[in-house]
């Protein structure tokens, strides 16, 4: 995985290939795979950074970070998605650490939230968040509020 280049970009720095990049994975995993109707291009984009994993010109995976306020008081680590080929490699478990360790970068000595789908949340579990509340309901598939204290990464 030595060959793969992380990108931290606000929605401003994202080029036009790149966005339309994030957003045909997003549509190809949540929408196809996962046969989700659901409006993905939602507003939220342009306040948020923008966190990638490229291989020369090919996503391999991405996540979405809001700021604090933005959908919860804390941070929000959202869209985490990698591409089916891409799978199977710990890249998953990478972009995780990847997109905590930017949070506590970016908004130090806060929590940080998330809304896992359910079946996930083992995987969300080895960085430190733990579920709360009941699962709920979310375009048709199970999903937990998980949350992370503030603290070093695991």
């Amino acid at each position: 995985m030595s060959d793969i280049a992380w990108q931290l970009q606000p929605f401003e720095g994202l080029s036009t290939a790149a966005l339309y990049a994030m957003l045909r994975l997003r549509s190809e995993v949540f929408v196809v795979e996962q046969q989700c109707l659901f409006p993905d291009i939602d507003g939220l984009d342009p306040a948020c950074l923008h966190l990638s994993a490229w291989r020369g010109e090919h996503l391999l995976a991405y996540a979405r970070l809001m700021p604090p306020g933005l959908k919860a008081p804390a941070p929000v680590i959202g869209r985490v998605v990698t591409a089916p080929e891409a799978r199977g490699i710990g890249l998953g478990h990478q972009l995780n650490r990847q997109a905590v360790q930017a949070c506590l970068q970016r908004w130090p000595g806060q929590g940080i939230t998330l809304f896992a789908q359910a079946h996930l949340q083992d995987f969300y579990g080895r960085a430190g968040f733990v579920g709360v509340g009941e699962p709920f309901d979310e375009d048709g598939i199970l999903h937990r509020e998980m949350h992370r204290p503030p603290g070093d990464l695991l």
